[in-house]
């Protein structure tokens, strides 16, 4: 009992130092200096153009990612085809590249001397992505394709198909399989999986960093909008967005947490 008590002791002290004191500190150092400093900077154009940006980057690219996610899922659990195990590995790539290294990359297509550069998507193009809303969208996409798809694959191998199987003897079209079958058997593994591709979006910095420009009050996220101004050294400005950030991601987070009992009962 001791010390099924030191390793709970020891795996919450390790939670609280490594999660709970960074945002302890930015509890702290948001009100320190009252409510005034923290609606002026909340209130900013800028800072309100950033979230919008970040909002709208997300509102795109959760969506498409739970499109391909689930798609991918079911190719790779229920068919069978070449280069499947290709497939599922490239799923992953985005978690083994530096987001910096895929800005980089998104950079070098679409700037002049990249491969798309001289078309309407350069620079000089009629709709630019890079300095643009489709590059930030671009960006934010490819760092989260993974989450959805990875919260699909396992739950669909541990479904099994037999379940489809009786529902297709009996007459039952495919779509009708996938919606009354299917679709409720993982729709918690689609929700997690928008919870965490969700909270990657609205937290990208590395690779929107580069394509955006960080032009502000045009291409400035909200991550990038913290780094502003910690760099104008207004870090009371910066702490308001870092917690409103952490808030939303909190909250997402709550929110699923209390859904789901009542989901199981």
């Amino acid at each position: 009992m001791p010390r099924k008590l030191a390793i709970r002791g020891l795996a919450l002290g390790y939670l609280t130092v490594i999660l709970l004191a960074p945002l302890v500190m930015i509890f702290y150092n948001t009100f320190k200096a009252g409510l005034g400093p923290i609606w002026t900077a909340l209130s900013d154009p800028n800072t309100i153009h950033a979230f919008e940006v970040t909002l709208e980057a997300a509102a795109i690219a959760v969506p498409v990612n739970t499109v391909f996610g689930v798609l991918c899922g079911l190719l790779i659990v229920r068919r069978r085809f070449p280069g499947k195990g290709i497939l599922n590995a490239f799923i992953d790539l985005p978690l083994a590249i530096s987001p910096v290294v895929v800005g980089l990359c998104l950079y070098l297509l679409y700037a002049d001397t990249g491969w798309f550069g001289g078309t309407m998507f350069g620079p000089s193009g009629s709709h630019p992505v890079l300095f643009a809303m489709p590059g930030i969208v671009l960006a934010t996409i490819f760092v989260s394709v993974p989450f959805v798809a990875r919260e699909v694959i396992p739950t669909l191998r541990e479904l099994g198909t037999e379940q489809e199987q009786a529902a297709a003897t009996l007459g039952a079209s495919r779509w009708q399989r996938f919606w009354r079958i299917t679709l409720p058997s993982i729709r918690w593994a689609i929700i997690y999986g928008v919870v965490l591709t969700t909270a990657r979006c609205l937290g990208e910095y590395g690779a929107v960093a580069i394509v955006s420009g960080r032009i502000e009050g045009q291409t400035e996220t909200a991550p990038i909008r913290v780094d502003n101004l910690m760099n104008n050294f207004d870090t009371t400005g910066a702490y308001a967005v870092s917690l409103v950030l952490a808030l939303i991601a909190v909250g997402v987070l709550v929110a699923m947490t209390l859904l789901k009992p009542r989901e199981a009962r």
